[in-house]
Parts: C-alpha cells; sequence; structure tokens
C-alpha cells in the first residue's frame, strides 16, 4: 500500500532506507549536524580556564575549551600543520596551551599558533593565520552550542525559537534558570538505532501505555496516547495522588523558585532539533543531548539538574533520576527493537503514522527540507 492510497487516518513515514542508507546519513551530518546548532556540552564541564571537551558534531571532531577571559571557544580538533588530531581524549585539562601530539605545533587557548619546532627560522608564518580554525558557539540555558556553517542561522530563531514555539513564550523556561542548576546526575546510553527514531518516539505518546507503566501512573493523561507536547503551552498535569515526579510517585525534592503555579505539578517536554530534548518538572530538569554516531547508533548523553543546594547537600535524587531512567531504558529499548526492521523488504515503502502521531509527519517534512529530498511516493 502505497502513501496515495492510505485511509485518511493514517499518514506515511520515511521508508526504511532513511533509517539503514549510509548515503542518506552522510547527507544528514553535513546539511543536519554540520549545518545547525548543535549541543555539545554543560557549561559546568568546563569549569577552568583550559578545561576541553571533544565532541563529534556531524563528520567533524570539534574542541571545545574555556579560554584565559573564561569564554568558551570551539576549534576543528585539527592540527593546521598535517591534520593530526590535536586532542584524543574526550575530556582533560592543559595548563596553558594544546600541543600537537605529531609534530609539537603548539597553539594557547585563544587558538593562536604560539610554538612549534624551528618556528623561528619561518618568520612568514602567520601565527593567526595558522592558528586553530575557530566555529561559531553560544551558550544558552548552561549549555554550549556550537555550529560549523560558515554562515550560521540565527540561534534566536533554530534554538530559542523551538522552545518558544513549544511554549508559547520563552520566560515558560526561563523561570526554571536552568542555566544556574547543578548536575545531580549523568547517564550516558549507547542506543544501536538511528537517531531520527529516537526523535519520533519522543515526539509521541502513542505507545506510552504500552511500555511506560511507571511514567503514565505519574503523568495519567499520557495513558490516552497524546504526548503533551503536541498542543503548544501545554503541560501533562501528574496525577491526584501523586506528590512528585519520581519513580514511585512520592515527594520529590526542593522546587526551582521560579517555576509558576501554572506550571506546578505539570511536566513539559521539548524537542529542540536536531539532537536536543528537554524535560521540566517542578524540582528539576532532564536535559538530553543525541550524538549521531553511525546511521545505526546513537549517543545519547542525559543530565538530571537540580537546584545547587539539593546537590550540595547530598539529598537523594534516585527516586527521580530511576523514573526517567526507566524511560529511556523502555524508549531506546523500543528504537532498538525497531531498527532492524527498517531493513526489511516489508518496510522499503515504511510504515504508516495514527492520527495521535501526525505530528511527527512535519519532523519527516523538515527532514525532507533539509536534506533537499522530495516526499517518497
Amino acid at each position: 500500500m502505497t502513501s496515495t492510497n492510505l485511509p485518511d487516518s493514517l499518514i506515511a513515514t520515511l521508508p526504511g532506507s532513511a533509517y539503514t542508507d549510509p548515503g542518506i546519513f552522510a547527507q544528514e551530518q553535513e546539511r543536519i549536524f554540520e549545518a545547525m546548532w548543535f549541543c555539545v556540552a554543560r557549561a559546568s564541564d568546563l569549569p577552568k580556564p583550559g578545561a576541553f571537551r571533544t565532541v563529534d558534531v556531524g563528520r567533524e571532531s570539534i574542541l571545545v575549551t574555556r579560554a584565559r577571559d573564561n569564554s568558551v571557544r570551539a576549534y576543528f580538533n585539527v592540527c593546521r600543520h598535517r591534520g593530526a588530531k590535536l586532542c584524543t581524549d574526550g575530556t582533560g585539562e592543559v595548563k596553558r596551551a594544546f600541543q600537537c601530539p605529531y609534530h609539537a605545533w603548539t597553539y594557547d587557548l585563544d587558538g593562536k599558533l604560539v610554538a612549534a619546532p624551528n618556528l623561528t627560522k619561518m618568520p612568514d608564518v602567520g601565527r593567526t593565520e595558522y592558528g586553530l580554525v575557530s566555529v561559531a558557539v553560544r551558550e544558552w540555558l548552561g549549555y554550549v552550542w556550537v555550529c560549523l556553517a560558515e554562515d550560521p542561522p540565527a540561534f534566536e530563531e533554530d534554538v530559542v525559537g523551538e522552545v518558544v514555539g513549544r511554549l508559547g513564550d520563552v520566560e515558560s523556561i526561563e523561570r526554571y534558570d536552568i542555566a544556574n542548576l547543578s548536575v545531580g546526575r549523568r547517564i550516558v546510553y549507547d542506543v544501536k538505532a538511528n537517531w531520527k527514531l529516537i526523535i519520533e518516539n519522543f515526539m509521541e505518546c502513542y505507545h506510552c501505555a504500552t511500555i511506560h507503566p511507571e511514567l503514565t501512573e505519574v503523568l495519567p493523561e499520557f495513558a490516552d496516547g497524546y504526548a503533551a507536547q503536541y498542543y503548544v503551552g501545554h503541560g501533562a498535569e501528574f496525577g491526584a495522588e501523586i506528590q512528585g515526579f519520581t519513580v514511585d510517585g512520592s515527594e520529590g525534592l526542593d522546587r526551582i523558585p521560579g517555576v509558576s503555579e501554572e506550571q506546578d505539578r505539570r511536566y513539559y517536554a521539548i524537542t529542540v532539533k536536531p539532537q536536543v530534548f528537554i524535560n521540566l518538572v517542578p524540582d528539576h530538569v532532564i536535559f538530553h543531548r543525541m550524538y549521531p554516531v553511525a546511521v545505526d547508533r546513537t549517543v545519547v548523553e542525559c543530565d538530571w539538574l537540580y537546584l545547587p543546594g539539593v546537590v550540595e547537600s547530598g539529598k537523594d535524587v534516585s527516586r527521580s533520576v530511576e523514573l526517567f531512567d526507566r524511560v529511556n531504558r523502555q524508549d531506546f529499548d523500543a528504537c532498538e527493537r525497531t531498527q532492524p526492521g527498517m531493513s526489511s523488504r516489508l518496510y522499503a515503502k515504511g510504515g504508516v503514522l495514527v492520527p495521535s502521531e501526525h505530528h511527527i509527519g512535519a519532523f519527516h517534512d523538515w527532514v525532507h527540507e533539509r536534506l533537499g529530498t522530495g516526499q517518497p511516493q
């Protein structure tokens, strides 16, 4: 059955090849991950000058560090001499400079070439011209975002605009003061599934009653299959007997002071394309970052953020962490179960979306637009 003769209640998905073809994934790396704002780190992961993190953005390795003036800088993690990877560790700290392990070309935290063997005998080599190549960088919500495009899109439109489109205004997220929260727990998941399957899963709740018993106990409306983020400004309300966003519905931790009465006892989910999920509840924020590694593999880094006093005092956050850790594992298991089916001849033309999933069709349209491809027939 093709998309042209489906019942009115069903619309077509992307074809299976969209989730299995390395060529399509290469196009996504170039036209999505390397062209858009991409979240790479929590700002607190770079606590002082010289602290660094390396992250793969699309096909490129990017070095993110904090300069002497405490600003965050981002560079291509490539030595200007012979192209060696400058930093091979995922995280670390240098005192004053980055030195290439191949020929010892050395760059300061501002990216300037400051030393190299026999460099004084090459006075025509510009220290800035042959310094590290920087990429655009922004800090927002306490996270570092980079963009590899020569002419980056407007951050306020592509990132902040996604949040405004979901919540109705930017003030609604600012009330959670995410930049000043502290990481209470971080879990990294290695998911054997295409990144789009993970986004599609996060966007819908048709599956919630089937695989998320703990979540639907806390958020009863999710059992009806409609995702809260489908409606602008809507937050899913806690069940009448639920005290907090915890695995057993017990009382949560200290409420974030700025959260309004309308936001209290509600859960808000936000998708910031192409790779960020933000989950807001009264006492904490859950922040996901996806790192697509291959057409069938995605690393997901998830932070649970609380008021600094909660983390510093050593309060037990395990019940709130366990709730969404279970949700994550249930979701990722479903995505891994789906990935093999994408290669089936039965899925060559794709599957279907029921009415409560129709908004995923807008995500598929966005993928087509980014890749410059037509709708499948």
